[in-house]
């Protein structure tokens, strides 16, 4: 009887295990054969000291590609002053540039050459953003750009700086930057300013901001004309143009709806006095509402008021980290933010390590008592 059993639960496993779920046979198959490496790229690779395991980590599928120009992209960083280290480096962090033909980055390097004015200059840009430089579509468009940044009046440094952080810029069709600068100089004319200062305000802008090219004209005079209906005169709003510089680019009328509104309410201030606190610190329309609604509430856990802020609205500019240390700071040399002005603690690190010199003497220096006699000089 036992026998019986034991051969039927037997059995009856085997079965179980022939009609097992179909989940269960799929989920122990082989994963799918990786494509091959090509060997020839690898060892090209190796022979310039790159690290083939972060290549592979990071864009393995550039190994596998059949064909790979890595000895030509070597002797062209080589010939514009790239070291072994340089090389290896930028073809770990930019191993896609051993697949662009010979031809087309030899064309990049004649335009990157002629807006940087020596070697070492153009390395030290290839070697920070290589994927710029090795960006190789719509080369027409690079060289067209370049010419009318250049016509503009712009230095081929500052050029050169925006191919590199701001590729996008370049890769686009002439057409659209002229027509977001054309914008540009008709708002800066159209608020008063004056057209000596116009070439000196768009390269600013630029230098500061290489994104500025990609927003749409149109966003421009949305924002304004946001502005104006708040009613800030012409005047102010050049001042703000002016003041906010490459920031503008990032003015969104909703956006600014939001952050003028807690402000108002958070400083219960009137409409005139909020168009003075947005004019005297620009980044209030600008940066975002939990921006602006943390650094508030920072001031106010430190124990300022809501007064405070409105006579020194800059404050404001700053993060709350760097408020804290300067408050701290202030403390230790004997200056109570509370009970004084916060102007001291807004402005730029220069003029905060100004004013704590200013009350560093102050602290050192002995009080002169008009009514205590003068002792006559030892003989």
């Amino acid at each position: 009887m036992l026998r019986v059993t034991t051969s039927s639960l037997c059995a009856c496993s085997r079965r179980l295990r022939l009609l097992g779920p179909p989940s269960a046979s799929a989920s122990t198959a082989a994963p799918p054969p990786k494509t091959p490496e090509n060997q020839l790229t690898v060892r090209s690779l190796y022979q310039l000291s790159v690290d083939i395991r972060k290549v592979r980590k990071s864009k393995a599928w550039v190994l596998s590609e059949g064909s790979a120009y890595v000895r030509e992209t070597a002797e062209l960083l080589r010939d514009m002053g790239a070291d072994a280290t340089a090389i290896a480096s930028i073809l770990e962090t930019h191993p896609e540039a051993v697949l662009c033909r010979p031809e087309e980055a030899a064309a990049q390097r004649d335009l990157w050459v002629s807006v940087c004015p020596n070697k070492r200059e153009l390395m030290s840009m290839v070697e920070k953003f290589p994927a710029s430089f090795f960006t190789l579509t719509h080369h027409g468009h690079q060289r067209a750009n370049v010419l009318f940044l250049q016509s503009l009046g712009l230095g081929n440094r500052i050029i050169g700086k925006l191919m590199a952080s701001a590729p996008q810029s370049f890769s686009r069709p002439v057409g659209l930057n002229k027509e977001v600068v054309h914008t540009l100089r008709e708002t800066y004319l159209e608020l008063g300013g004056d057209e000596g200062d116009l070439r000196v305000w768009l390269r600013k802008l630029l230098a500061q901001n290489p994104h500025i090219l990609l927003r749409p004209a149109g966003a421009w005079r949305d924002s304004l004309g946001f502005l104006r209906e708040r009613g800030f005169t012409t005047e102010e709003l050049l001042g703000l143009v002016s003041s906010l510089r490459a920031s503008v680019a990032e003015l969104r009328p909703e956006a600014m709806r939001r952050a003028l509104g807690y402000v108002e309410a958070a400083l219960a201030c009137s409409e005139d006095e909020l168009k003075q606190i947005a004019t005297r610190c620009p980044a209030v329309l600008h940066h975002s509402l939990p921006t602006l609604a943390g650094r508030f509430q920072g001031l106010m856990d430190v124990g300022l008021s809501a007064q405070q802020v409105k006579e020194s609205p800059n404050v404001l500019e700053l993060t709350t980290p760097i408020v804290l240390y300067r408050i701290q700071k202030l403390a230790s040399l004997g200056y109570d933010v509370r009970s004084g002005s916060l102007d001291v603690v807004a402005g730029t690190k220069k003029d905060f390590e100004t004013s704590c010199g200013k009350l560093h003497l102050r602290q050192r220096r002995p009080m002169f008592n008009p009514v205590a006699p003068l002792r006559p000089a030892e003989e």
